[in-house]
């Protein structure tokens, strides 16, 4: 149900009011639901969680995905590429701040020390 939502950023509401209503009957269909019942928990029960089969290497990493771009002269300049490499080096202590206080103060911490070594 949640699959390529960002095509749908830029559509009007209308547009996006109809494809809700397509959506919802599909699921009323495929669940035998009355039209006068709440769709929310119909929608719940069919939308799943991806759980791999087996335990995988990055799981309890934290890592963003690094996204692809094609043209080699954007891909050092692009925000989506340079922030999620970025942060996947930052070492996982300073990623597992409580707060933005203390996310700051470390981060501050470790880009002076990486600096001066």
């Amino acid at each position: 149900l949640d699959y390529c939502n960002i095509l749908f950023s830029g559509l009007r509401s209308t547009a996006l009011k109809k494809l809700q209503l397509v959506q919802n009957t599909v699921a009323r269909i495929l669940t035998r639901t009355c039209e006068f019942e709440h769709i929310i928990p119909v929608l719940r029960n069919l939308i799943t969680s991806y759980v791999p089969p087996c335990p995988l290497r990055s799981q309890e990493v934290d890592l963003l995905i690094i996204s692809r771009i094609n043209t080699k002269s954007l891909r050092n300049r692009a925000f989506s590429y340079c922030a999620s490499l970025l942060l996947n080096k930052l070492p996982a202590a300073l990623k597992e701040a409580d707060s933005i206080e203390m996310f700051k103060s470390r981060l501050k911490t470790h880009l002076f020390s990486s600096y001066f070594e």
